[in-house]
Order: C-alpha cells, then sequence, then structure tokens
C-alpha cells in the first residue's frame, strides 16, 4: 500500500512539474498538439500506478521522452512559421463585414449553433454590427465590433482617470504577507495604523486587504460586506 501511494506521489508530482515547465495554459487554451500530449501522458501514467509489476522508470521515461520532444517542437514553431501552421493550424475569419462566411465555417467544421453560442457568451446579438469574428487556433471566437458599436472610453471625452496599478495582497484570511508589505516600501507599524483607523484592531478580523500602486486600500473583513476608501 505504502509503495503504490509513494508511485502514485511521484508520478504526480513528476507530471505536474512537467507540465508547468510547458507553461500556463487553460483547458480551452491548448493548441491540438498540447491536447494530445496531455492526453498521452495521462494514460502513459496511469499504468504503472495500477501495475505495481512495471517499473517505474516504464512510465517517468516515456513522459519524458514525450516533454522533451513538446519542448524541441515549441522552440521549432517559433522559428518556423510553417511548423507552427502545420501543428497549430491558422485563425480563421468566418464573420467579415457583418456576414457569415459559410465555406470557413463548414471548413473548420464550425456551426451555426455553436456560433450564435460564442457571440451570445460574448455579448453579441446582432451579427450585423460585428466587422470580424476569427475562429482562433485555440477553438475560441475573437469578436470585433465596427468601430461605432464599441464602448466609449474615457480618452474619447478627454477625461482623466487615476491608474490604480496593481494591486498586491498584504493580509490574506487574516495572514499579513510580510514579503508583499515590504515590496510596497510599507511595514508592519504602516499596517497597524491603517488598521487601526478603520476600527480593526488585529489582521486577523480582515480576510482580504490590498493595496495598488496609487496608494488606495482594499479591504474585506471576516464575514462582513467589502468596503472601498
Amino acid at each position: 500500500m505504502i509503495i503504490a501511494l509513494v508511485r502514485t506521489i511521484i508520478l504526480y508530482l513528476f507530471i505536474v512539474i512537467g507540465i508547468r515547465l510547458l507553461g500556463k495554459r487553460q483547458i480551452g487554451e491548448l493548441e491540438p498538439s498540447e491536447l494530445v500530449l496531455s492526453l498521452i501522458i495521462a494514460d502513459i501514467a496511469a499504468v504503472p500506478m495500477q501495475d505495481y509489476g512495471i517499473p517505474l522508470l516504464a512510465g517517468i521515461i516515456p513522459i519524458l521522452t514525450l516533454l522533451s520532444i513538446s519542448s524541441i517542437l515549441s522552440v521549432l514553431t517559433v522559428k518556423s512559421i510553417r511548423l507552427r501552421s502545420l501543428l497549430c493550424g491558422r485563425p480563421s475569419i468566418i464573420i467579415k463585414d457583418g456576414k457569415v462566411l459559410p465555406k470557413e465555417m463548414m471548413r473548420n467544421r464550425f456551426t451555426a449553433d455553436e456560433l450564435m453560442e460564442e457571440l451570445r457568451v460574448g455579448g453579441y446579438t446582432d451579427i450585423s454590427k460585428i466587422k470580424y469574428a476569427i475562429l482562433e487556433t485555440t477553438g475560441r471566437l475573437s469578436v470585433l465590433p465596427y468601430a461605432s458599436e464599441q464602448p466609449i472610453t474615457p480618452s474619447q471625452l478627454n477625461l482623466e482617470c487615476r491608474e490604480g496599478g496593481l494591486p498586491i495582497i498584504l493580509i490574506n484570511d487574516g495572514r499579513v504577507m510580510q514579503q508583499n508589505l515590504a515590496s510596497r516600501g510599507k511595514d508592519s507599524l504602516w499596517l497597524s495604523e491603517q488598521l487601526r483607523s478603520r476600527g480593526i484592531q488585529s489582521p486577523s478580523e480582515v480576510f482580504l486587504l490590498t493595496l495598488d500602486e496609487s496608494g488606495a486600500i482594499y479591504y474585506s473583513r471576516q464575514q462582513e460586506p467589502a468596503e472601498r476608501l
């Protein structure tokens, strides 16, 4: 029983590290080659997990080989446009100037129902207001409406907006993140003063507290509605 547990943990950690080295991807964002790699690795790893008579290396070596091949292909696809097109495919324009292109949809085996579903998810209901809709190599649909249908930005109205910047967590579920606190040039004394000014006696009373680059603080107490100051 202990041997089975150890073998499973080793294979699991090995696969996680290997996949992690390939880059951050959501399942829906995997290229076809990456999806195939994931499925094969999962199948190979399952065999030594279930059959204790098979040496552990019989599972590790094939997985390591596949990860190495994938890494090599990743480098080659960066350098070769043709190879990238062969392995990853090309984006396809399926709506142009408000008109659906049936041939492109047929070529990609993309049905009208799937198109309407993707448009609804993106908040689009009128195809005539779409300049381009592009089916990406990951299978996702990128929709570009006409300029007249795009949301108005503050810059177009000549309005000044404060850049809040990237917020960083200083308190996470009652725990002070000392490294994040130091990265913002703050210390525990500053944090204590900020908490006391808001009627908070201890970091343990705070579920989440963040500080952005402009100095704006967001905090949420334990079991209480969030506030922004």
